[in-house]
């Protein structure tokens, strides 16, 4: 199983220093996501000063932008970090989209599916593979002329993930994405029941196999060194699903094992703001369903237990405990043949 995470980056120009980290204590790769700063642009800095480490978004805001921008940011980043790059798009939810980013919002999963396919379109042009012409419900590209064609990337076009939570948003990644990002608002009983069923679904519908998909889940792991801090981490966890759990898009996952009840009453209360009452909902079974829960020795086990026959790689969600060698223990663990 590959190990990866995402980069704690509140200062972009902190990328110098953590991506080289991650890479010496051994990640297979790393992440940047879109919060506070545009997600491509640490990715350049991480690139300068690594040499092995995969490179990726995860995830950028598809919707915030159109594929040919997207094309171009990640055949940039592909040159730049010398073939180490994974392009991982996400949807975000429609108010973001309508509010935040004034972009339209319609039919996201025929959205996401369209853009992957698209910017597919834009590389087949550059590679000289095929002539530009995608005409789609919601995107067209039909004009590339010479001054603005990039011509074959050296390292070859890089691999697009997406990420979903839903089954419709999840079958598009089995359809047309190389790769998946599950959420870590999952158990291993909905990645089972619920996850894996629907990345079946759209291998299905486009020919393609299991092993034509790279899965990587992330997984929110609690743990600590001492009592007092592994109570103040299990109580971040709390606060974060509890927030997760009124959220709608994220339903199934308590559906699955009987909890819907929960999701309507953590929405009830969001809506009147009422977020300590919330987090006292979150029992130590439901916290332990969802994230890996344990001392530091026991992570690697548990979240061999949690993905085993599922995915190919676990990113590592450590719920803002602060950890200056960024889990270096965890990772040598997983690093044992046993891990294999």
């Amino acid at each position: 199983m590959k190990v990866y995470t995402t980069a704690p980056l509140e200062d972009p120009r902190d990328a110098r220093t953590i991506f080289r980290r991650l890479e010496e204590i051994g990640y297979d790769g790393a992440f940047s996501f879109e919060a506070k700063h545009d997600p491509f642009l640490p990715l350049v800095l991480a690139a300068e000063h690594t040499t092995r480490l995969r490179l990726g978004t995860a995830i950028a805001i598809a919707f915030a932008r159109n594929p040919m921008n997207l094309a171009h940011l990640a055949y940039g980043m592909q040159s730049i970090s010398e073939g180490r790059f994974v392009l991982g798009l996400g949807s975000q939810v429609r108010p973001h989209i309508e509010k935040r980013f004034s972009m339209p919002w319609s039919r996201p999963a025929a959205r996401m599916r369209e853009i992957v396919r698209a910017v597919r379109a834009i590389f087949e042009r550059w590679e000289g593979t095929a002539e530009l012409d995608f005409r789609g419900e919601f995107y067209r590209h039909t004009l590339m002329i010479p001054a603005f064609d990039p011509g074959p990337n050296p390292f070859g076009p890089p691999p697009i993930f997406s990420a979903g939570v839903g089954p419709r948003m999840t079958a598009v990644a089995g359809e047309v994405a190389d790769g998946f990002f599950a959420h870590p608002f999952t158990t291993r009983k909905s990645l089972l029941e619920n996850t894996l069923p629907a990345l079946e679904e759209g291998l299905r519908k486009s020919g393609r196999s299991r092993a034509d998909l790279e899965i990587v889940c992330a997984t929110m792991v609690v743990t600590a060194d001492g009592e007092e801090e592994f109570e103040r981490v299990r109580l971040a966890a709390r606060k974060h699903l509890a927030f997760y759990g009124s959220t709608p898009a994220y339903r199934p996952t308590l559906d699955c094992h009987g909890w819907g009840d929960l999701h309507a009453e953590l929405n009830r209360m969001s809506k009147q703001g009422r977020w300590d009452e919330m987090t006292a909902l979150i029992d130590d079974e439901i916290l332990e369903a969802i994230a890996v829960v344990g001392p530091r020795r026991e992570i690697a086990g548990k979240l061999r237990a949690r993905l085993d026959g599922i995915a190919d790689g676990v990113g590592l969600t450590h719920n803002r405990a602060p950890d200056p060698e960024h889990w270096a223990d965890v990772v040598a663990d997983l690093r044992q043949p046993t891990a294999v």
